[in-house]
């Protein structure tokens, strides 16, 4: 009897056994995928983990339905990584193969299909079952894999789905519609038969008595003159101060010739530019030191300061590695960031760049997979967020991830609940590969590991090409409001820089860090605030949709007009967002184009694209954003960056207000001023004299390092020690309150480590589920998966308890 071990995508713990036959025993490798059924009537795609001989015996293994795969699509390093996550995380083997793999290979049972619209076929090229498919779609607009094993009447359908998707006739559910036209820019070019010296005095003959036509053809000249890329109509028209009117005569003369260029956001097919990255001294210093570190060290930490070229230095180290035949990861933080970078590398590289993250539907993420796997040129360096960690890479050499201090490398819900910087470090473990840690501002934990040298450190203290750090200025809101002399949210010396700044053609940043308009809306006769229905929290008002939304559970209700508690018609706002500040710039600077940046404006696959894209083409001259603005994006038009408000940050109820705090700031001011002038920083507070803005005024980080490390010893956090935090959830109250309470007393009788809790979060219900929070400490001496293993079997006893068994339970190990 022969049997495998397989891992399903359900968010369980173990792996199941099924039967096959002697010849599906040589065929099949660790790393394939098999169609099996689970459970009553569904079936799953499962991943073959290992194949062996012993029969279970709990219970009676099923067959499975059929192999889907002629060779592995993931391998023996990767499982090998996945089971660390599912360990150290404290999460199913399950949760990580889901997380890990593009929906487009994990057909299940319950997955919808529907007919990609607008694609003509050939009948005659469809097999009759990819026909009856298709021709049922077309009565129905979507189908559950369910209804297709009825219409076929077999059950080994996967391997038709996989056919129809692959020749993209059918699209999953889950992708996102894609409704976007690459953007066409139109371009002029002289005609080919005034190229000539004699051409252009036949040229000037034509043009003799149309003098706005010549204006623009001498327009064009001086263009061509001074900068060697093509010209747009737009620019000719703006530098000539003429209409497209003329450029249109002119075109239809013959003179000019119009043509088109898509500038495209993802593919790429252009060359790789020739041109030689020269390194300035510094640079070139902080690389050799970077290759001597890792000769010695796994990994490497680059801190140096904003806009100090860290790229460039990146960019040579993967030169390098591509000579040795390896693959490079490139982690990013957050997917506007990958739109920048990605255009930089290209450049460079050419097309052995691919990308990968969740913005990409799934035949793009499939094909990045797929391109790894083969170690193909295409997928030579990889760029991504988080996720594409997971990829199969099969010769790594090289791990860069930057802007490591972001938490947005750690992965919140659904679990694994990783953090990407601490998995890429045991990843290269496994691949002997090396890893770049990059930031401005590392987070203390990745810097007291340089001190205890783990790690190794190379500081670069100067901005790329002696630019000097921008100067910040410090407003007191407290001393402005007193004196009058503010204009809504705006401190007179914010106004009259932001003024000056536009004057010169310059570009503003204001950084704001909450979406809406306001948070709060108050009834001033009985203080009534409208709060959500299911969660624990009043409802921000958005005033371009008009209406009241909750940022936790998306409920939404209409602007009131009148109180709901004492119909009273005196309502009021509180608190400022990005679009109330959008606003007050409309009115204080009518004729400057104001945009924002934040979650309602960048939905959608492009979202990002389109704003940086135009803030970088200068067509917004004031970009409000939040905390999307701190990441390492790169403009270098812009002379200031304005912080709205820099409490709301210092006073979270977090371990790391203070540590995040400085990160985003230092992060937003280093926005400015980035080419020859020195940028300005206007930063409004409450409190001028907080350390915290002493320090990043002064751009103090190892003050700010060795105070935040003091704190940390005494209150008995990390780095000093590794906190686990279990977050309990129930819609019943009192049965949530006595489950946690047990939860505690295990906890604390059988672990002689600090736990505390269950204490309520400050929101403490969230669509309608009551919240509780325990957090267990371990000291650094103490073993951590010894602790965990204890930690896990007091957790399986509390899930036997019948009463709690509906209580849900979320681990989150190191959750910061």
């Amino acid at each position: 009897m022969f049997f495998v071990e397989v891992v399903l995508p359900l968010s369980l713990a173990k792996t199941f056994t099924y039967r096959i036959s002697e010849a599906e025993f040589h065929f099949i490798k660790k790393g394939m995928r098999v169609a099996v059924p689970f459970g009553k009537s569904k079936i799953y795609t499962a991943l073959v983990i290992d194949m062996h001989q012993n029969e279970p015996s709990l219970y009676e293994a099923k067959e499975i339905h059929q192999i889907l795969d002629e060779k592995p699509i993931a391998t023996e390093i990767q499982i090998k990584h996945w089971v660390w996550v599912a360990n150290y995380y404290m999460c199913g083997i399950g949760d990580v193969y889901r997380g890990a793999f593009p929906a487009g290979l994990l057909l299940e049972s319950e997955t919808i299909i529907s007919h990609k619209p607008n694609v003509t076929i050939n009948d005659s090229e469809l097999s009759d079952d990819e026909f009856l498919i298709y021709e049922a779609l077309h009565h129905q607009s979507s189908l559950k894999v369910q209804d297709i094993i009825s219409i076929l009447n077999k059950k080994n359908i996967l391997p038709v789905l996989q056919k129809l998707i692959a020749k993209d006739i059918i699209v999953l559910e889950e992708e996102i519609k894609e409704n976007y036209k690459p953007k066409l820019v139109r371009y002029v070019k002289l005609h080919s038969k005034y190229e000539s010296d004699s051409g252009l005095n036949e040229l000037l003959e034509v043009l003799k008595n149309a003098n706005k036509q010549k204006e623009i053809v001498l327009a064009y000249f001086q263009i061509s003159a001074s900068e060697k890329k093509p010209i747009t109509v737009k620019k000719l028209v703006e530098v000539s101060n003429s209409t497209s009117a003329v450029v249109k005569a002119l075109i239809e003369k013959e003179i000019f010739e119009e043509y088109y260029l898509q500038h495209d956001r993802v593919s790429f097919n252009g060359k790789a530019s020739e041109k030689q990255l020269f390194l300035s001294d510094a640079q070139e210093t902080a690389l050799s030191e970077i290759k001597n570190s890792l000769s010695e060290k796994e990994v490497c930490l680059l801190h140096g300061v904003t806009s100090s070229g860290k790229t460039e230095i990146y960019i040579k180290l993967i030169e390098e590695y591509l000579e040795t035949g390896k693959q490079i990861l490139y982690l990013l933080p957050e997917i506007a960031l990958t739109t920048q970078l990605v255009s930089r590398l290209r450049l460079h590289f050419g097309d052995k760049v691919a990308v990968f993250h969740s913005k990409y539907s799934n035949n793009e993420r499939v094909e990045v997979w797929k391109q790894t796997l083969e170690n193909s040129d295409k997928a030579q360096i990889v760029i991504g967020a988080r996720s594409a960690l997971f990829l199969p890479f099969n010769n790594l050499g090289l791990l860069i991830v930057d802007e490591e201090h972001e938490q947005t490398f750690k992965q919140t819900d659904p679990a694994p609940r990783y953090h990407a910087r601490d998995a890429a470090i045991v990843l290269a473990n496994f691949h002997n590969a090396k890893v770049l840690l990059g930031s401005a501002t590392p987070s203390i934990e990745t810097y007291f590991n340089t001190q205890i040298e783990k790690f190794g450190l190379v500081t670069i203290t100067e901005r790329y090409n002696n630019v000097r750090m921008p100067e910040v200025v410090l407003v007191d809101l407290k001393d402005k409001h007193f004196r009058k002399r503010m204009t809504g949210h705006f401190s007179d010396l914010l106004i009259e820089e932001i003024a000056e700044a536009l004057s010169l053609g310059e570009q503003v940043i204001l950084f704001q860090n909450r979406r809406g308009y306001s948070p709060i809306i108050e009834c001033l006769t009985c203080g009534h605030v409208p709060h959500c229905q299911q969660c624990d929290v009043s409802l921000t008002f958005h005033k371009h949709k008009n209406q009241l939304r909750c940022h936790y559970c998306g409920y939404s209700i209409a602007k009131p007009t009148n109180c709901h508690s004492c119909s009273s018609i005196d309502l009021t706002t509180k608190g400022f967002g990005t679009e109330q500040i959008e606003q007050e710039l409309m009115s204080l600077f009518p004729k400057a184009k104001t945009w924002r940046m934040d979650q309602d404006t960048t939905r959608g696959k492009f979202g990002f694209e389109k704003i940086i894209d135009s803030f970088k083409n200068r067509e917004i001259d004031i970009l409000v954003g939040t905390q999307m603005l701190a990441k390492g994006l790169d403009f270098d038009n812009v002379s200031l960056v304005g912080i709205m408000n820099a409490d709301n940050m210092l006073h979270h109820p977090d371990f790391r207000a203070f540590e995040r705090s400085f990160q985003m700031m230092t992060q937003v001011a280093g926005r400015a001023g980035r080419s020859e002038k020195q940028g300005k920083v206007v930063i409004q507070t409450y409190n001028p004299d907080h350390n915290t803005i002493q320090q990043v005024t002064m751009n103090n980080y190892s003050g700010m390092y060795k105070e935040q490390l003091y704190d940390r010893q005494i209150y008995k956090y990390p780095p000093y020690f590794r906190i686990i935090k279990l977050t309990l959830k129930h819609r019943d109250y009192d049965k949530l309150k006595e489950g946690s309470m047990w939860m505690y007393q295990v906890l604390s009788q059988n672990l002689n480590i600090p736990v505390l809790g269950p204490e309520e979060p400050a929101i403490n219900r969230i669509r309608n589920e009551y919240i509780r929070t325990i957090l267990i400490k371990i000291p650094q001496n103490m073993p951590l998966a010894g602790t965990k293993k204890t930690i896990q079997k007091m957790l399986n006893s509390f899930e036997a308890v019948a009463q709690y068994r509906a209580i849900k339970l979320i681990i989150n190990v190191d959750f910061y």
